[in-house]
């Protein structure tokens, strides 16, 4: 059981991939004006992560070392096209959103990572849930990201107005620079440094 926590919470907290391993950084900045988005994504990271990873452990003695990254790529790319083909069929406006970031999960440093660190060299429930709680810190980080810039820069979450207008009439307006992508950048880097004094207050402790 402590092996099967360490495995779903440390991605979340003390290792986080974005914020603690800096990786998945371009998908955090590009599609989190949002938190719809941000939760598709999110969703979709998981899926792959997950299935790739299991895939992967379970050809993992029988994958030529000379090809493995070819073959882990192959598996990914699977995995991305039934996810992007879903999105079109189901999600059609979320996918436009989306755009190439979908495809570009195939070369998500996350996933490649996992599969090389982890996935490779465990049995397949271990490597499912080093899968979930990996894609479950990196979606944690997008739509917290997500729904600071959407809040602040439209006034709104998933889409709908939380700000009352009688706030509006008061004086106060949307910050016109959370939608920018500058901003997504200084959001992410803030929360990285809160993260990262936090983890080192952990240890020290």
């Amino acid at each position: 059981m402590a092996k099967i926590k360490k495995l779903l919470t440390d991605p979340i907290n003390l290792n986080n991939p974005i914020t603690m391993q800096v990786l998945g950084i371009c998908s955090a900045l590009a599609i989190t004006v949002k938190v719809e988005p941000a939760v598709v994504m999110s969703i979709s990271v998981l899926f792959v992560l997950g299935m790739a990873n299991v895939l992967v452990s379970l050809l993992r003695n029988t994958i030529p070392t000379r090809i493995r990254i070819i073959v882990q790529l192959v598996i990914i790319a699977f995995l991305v096209i039934i996810v992007d083909q879903v999105l079109k069929a189901f999600m059609y406006d979320v996918s436009k959103q989306l755009s190439v970031f979908v495809g570009l999960i195939i070369t998500n440093c996350i996933i490649m990572g996992r599969l090389e660190a982890f996935a490779l060299g465990n049995k397949p429930f271990p490597a499912f849930l080093d899968g979930l709680g990996n894609s479950a810190g990196y979606g944690m980080i997008l739509i917290l990201v997500a729904f600071l810039r959407e809040f602040l820069g439209f006034g709104t979450v998933w889409g709908f107005k939380v700000i009352p207008e009688a706030v509006y009439n008061i004086g106060y307006s949307d910050n016109g620079l959370m939608i920018l992508p500058p901003m997504a950048l200084i959001v992410v880097g803030v929360i990285i440094w809160i993260q990262r004094t936090r983890t080192k207050e952990l240890i020290e402790n």
